[in-house]
């Protein structure tokens, strides 16, 4: 059973998604010059295009890509990761949506078949923890171990902002990951990525993420789909093999 803090954590980010909308014009960063507008249903998204500065799993020439913008304190981002397993967010989805299943259980076996491209954005609004973590993830990645760093951020999720990911923290998780501590620990002191996730929110923004999860499916480069919230694989499946038609 859900303790009434941990149920308010919960309706917490549901709240600070709708919330930040009114404080999100306010951010300042820089949106990438090669965008992707939207036609129809999707005319009101500017998305920027997948490139060699987005983190990305699969076959780069697959007609199908998946954007996802996530919050690596977000707990329904730790959910659809299908790294944990019995977390209150997963229990809160799935008394809401009984045959609920991770997005990502199900997209990592498109990405292993070669027909759906992945990309993993930050989209770091629920306090300092979340935009450090999203740094220290890109110092992971300078020494190729972005991903792993990624899953271990969402299997050690603890609450936002009460230490969790303090920069403390972040910087003990490199023994565990076998990274250079000096390198990282440099990368991380010096901010050396405060900008690029700036920069990441502002694109965001202008696609019209509020919160996060928030997916976006392209055919060919063209928006086809979205993913809002913390869809399940079920209800996203369908989606995605429509897009690949």
């Amino acid at each position: 059973m859900q303790t009434n803090e941990n149920q308010k954590q919960i309706a917490g980010a549901i709240i600070i998604a709708g919330v930040l909308i009114a404080g999100a014009i306010l951010l300042k960063g820089n949106i990438s010059g090669k965008t992707i507008t939207g036609n129809g249903e999707f005319a009101n998204i500017t998305l920027a295009k997948i490139d060699k500065n987005d983190r990305t799993l699969g076959n780069t020439k697959a007609k199908v890509a998946l954007v996802m913008y996530e919050d690596f304190q977000c707990p329904f981002c730790g959910a659809i990761s299908g790294l944990v397993s019995d977390t209150d967010a997963i229990k809160y989805l799935k008394d809401r949506v009984p045959n609920w299943t991770p997005l990502m259980t199900g997209v990592n076996e498109y990405i292993k078949n070669g027909s759906v491209l992945y990309a993993y954005r930050d989209w770091a609004f629920l306090g300092p923890e979340s935009v450090r973590a999203s740094e220290a993830a890109r110092c992971a990645g300078d020494q190729g171990k972005f991903w792993e760093y990624h899953d271990y951020l969402y299997t050690h999720q603890n609450g936002e902002n009460e230490g969790a990911f303090a920069d403390s923290k972040l910087k003990s998780f490199t023994k565990e990951l076998e990274l250079n501590s000096a390198d990282f620990d440099k990368c991380l002191d010096e901010s050396k990525y405060a900008q690029a996730v700036v920069d990441a929110k502002a694109e965001g923004i202008a696609a019209g993420v509020t919160g996060t999860p928030k997916g976006f499916i392209l055919k060919n480069g063209k928006i086809v789909a979205t993913i809002d919230g913390a869809e399940s694989w079920t209800t996203v499946k369908p989606k995605i093999d429509n897009a690949l038609k």
